[in-house]
């Protein structure tokens, strides 16, 4: 048995093949030859395979986490198609309404792009069932998307800005006097064309920590009762609220803060005829300004104390804080804006139905109704929050932006005789203090009054 088992002895040679050692019986032993060298251990080869093992080994674990991130990664993917089909489907709606804007799906765009970037990652990675079907939903997003963006280019857009500007063509008809420029001929010379530095520097009566308020002088050019009076309207509940304001009867005394009048209009900073927002100004012997949490303007009459109001028209008037002034940093709660020039009275507001562009309307008082009325709308196409302010000045709106803490700019105009915008104006207004609460211009000195975090400063205008 032990001759048998010899004889099938095999070696492993160089070449790996096995090869037979035969041996011979000798005293009842079996004595046979081996070469040792045919034994040595095949290190390189044995070194090679265990390299080759430990990067299958690497690769695997490599393999096994990509798999698990990819496996991770996926319900949140999943939610995103779903967040981003659901915010498209009320796009799918305003489509036929053609209601939505170009910027809403320029977002949309940017967002679905990022999602089929890290989607094509891990598709590369984890193919199956579930990366396929996420793939073809986020491919008919895409589709749609581009439809969409197709049709608001060539249709929506274009009709969309030709009814506006017909709207507002309709709305320079109605009421304004064809000769209105002429009865004030510096207005018949254009835009304003300059601004000049501050003509009056004085800190706010109540003290500079009201940063939020109003002022300036009375601005109806043909009345008689507090013709030539100053007032301050200062918001000292919160900067947001007031129920107050005070009247001088003369430039020296309100210089000199002394001989004034405070006027009451309301019982309590939560009242319905509060003030909300810098938003007054004193036209005649009544101050106009923004209703408390309302879309209505108020009229409180200083020698009455009865006050009027009237409701802005337009879908989804902006008030408590929706569209206030920004650019940088908002203005609390100065989404209404009451200014007065050589036309009149106006509202300045933005609106949902404008997607939060300026809106300009134009308020009338009934002196024998005793009503306030909104006689005419233009619709522009400046969004308010990326505003500081505005005013009016001969029928046309002007707004401003924040340059630095101690320069705004005037860089835009909207003319409601023509329905005409104008973006390329730089007129600077220089400033002591960063915010901007309030412009007034008043058609009686052409002056610009501004509210600047409880600074009250002056400008000459110039055409």
């Amino acid at each position: 048995m032990l001759l048998f088992l010899l004889l099938l002895f095999t070696s492993i040679q160089k070449d790996g093949h096995a090869q037979r050692v035969l041996g011979q019986k000798k005293d009842d032993s079996c004595h046979c030859e081996v070469n040792s060298t045919m034994w040595s251990f095949p290190t390189l080869k044995y070194e090679t395979v265990l390299l080759q093992v430990q990067t299958c080994e690497g690769s695997l674990k490599s393999l096994q986490e990509q798999v698990l991130q990819s496996t991770n990664s996926l319900p949140q993917i999943d939610a995103q198609v779903a967040n981003v089909t659901a915010r498209l489907q009320p796009f799918q709606y305003l489509h036929h309404q053609g209601l939505y804007t170009a910027l809403s799906l320029r977002l949309l765009d940017q967002e679905l792009s990022q999602l089929e970037s890290d989607l094509i990652a891990i598709h590369t990675q984890l193919d199956n069932t579930q990366t396929q079907k996420l793939s073809k939903e986020v491919g008919k997003l895409r589709e749609d998307v581009e439809r969409m963006q197709i049709s608001d280019t060539v249709n929506i857009k274009s009709v969309k800005e030709n009814l506006r500007y017909l709207k507002n063509s309709v709305e320079s008809c109605k009421t304004i006097p064809k000769d209105f420029r002429g009865q004030h001929r510096y207005c018949f010379k254009g835009l304003i064309t300059n601004i000049s530095e501050p003509v009056t520097t004085k800190i706010a009566p109540h003290g500079k920590n009201y940063i939020s308020g109003s002022w300036g002088r009375q601005a109806q050019m043909d009345t008689e009762g507090e013709k030539d009076s100053y007032w301050v309207q200062p918001l000292v509940n919160g900067h947001i609220w007031g129920n107050t304001v005070r009247v001088y009867q003369t430039y020296e005394d309100f210089m000199a803060s002394v001989h004034h009048k405070d006027y009451t209009f309301a019982p309590s900073y939560t009242h319905a005829n509060t003030i909300e927002g810098p938003s007054g100004v004193l036209y005649g012997e009544a101050l106009y300004y923004h209703c408390f949490r309302s879309a209505d303007i108020c009229r409180y009459d200083l020698r009455t104390n009865i006050v009027k109001r009237v409701t802005l028209p337009g879908t989804g008037v902006g008030f408590n804080n929706k569209f206030p002034y920004c650019y940088y940093d908002c203005r609390s709660h100065s989404d209404i804006d009451v200014e007065a020039d050589e036309t009149g009275l106006w509202a300045l507001y933005a609106t949902v139905g404008n997607h939060g562009n300026l809106v300009v309307s134009r308020l009338v008082w009934d002196s024998e109704a005793e009503t306030l009325n909104v006689t005419q709308t233009w619709e522009t196409r400046l969004f308010k929050k990326a505003v500081s302010n505005a005013f009016m000045v001969c029928g046309v709106m002007y707004a401003t932006r924040y340059v630095d803490d101690y320069k705004d700019e005037v860089f835009y105009a909207f003319d409601t005789a023509t329905g005409k915008e104008d973006n390329s104006l730089v007129l600077p207004l220089e400033k002591v203090a960063k915010g901007v609460a309030s412009l007034s211009y008043n058609p009686i000195n052409m002056q610009i009054y501004m509210y600047n975090d409880g600074y009250l400063l002056a400008y000459q205008v110039y055409f």
